[in-house]
């Protein structure tokens, strides 16, 4: 039968940071793409997509972080950065409804 190496503890942290810095670059490409649309939606409502789209990364963001330097402050930050952002993606749909004026 086929064995897998046992991993030493300097072998896991490397691996640990290599899946972070790989996450953290795959994060950066989405959310280059959703500024992108952000920027060029031809509507408001593309653009309010992108909007939430943004903000939902930089949550997932703050997540890797807090996972990646072991501080629990990042998630916590990232919870109420995410209630805020609901909120402003709700007041946004209201908006482009005609609720507010």
């Amino acid at each position: 039968m086929w064995a897998l190496p046992q991993l030493g503890q300097e072998d896991r942290g490397m691996i640990g940071e290599l899946s972070f810095g790989v996450a953290a670059v795959v994060l950066a490409a989405f959310m280059g793409v959703s500024v992108l649309r952000l920027a060029i939606g031809p509507t408001a409502a593309d653009r309010a997509v992108a909007l939430d789209t943004v903000n939902t990364l930089v949550v997932t963001t703050m997540v890797l972080l807090g996972a990646a330097f072991g501080q629990v402050v990042y998630v916590d930050v990232a919870i109420v950065y995410a209630l805020l952002s609901f909120v402003g993606t709700l007041y946004i749909a209201r908006y482009l409804e005609g609720g507010l004026k």
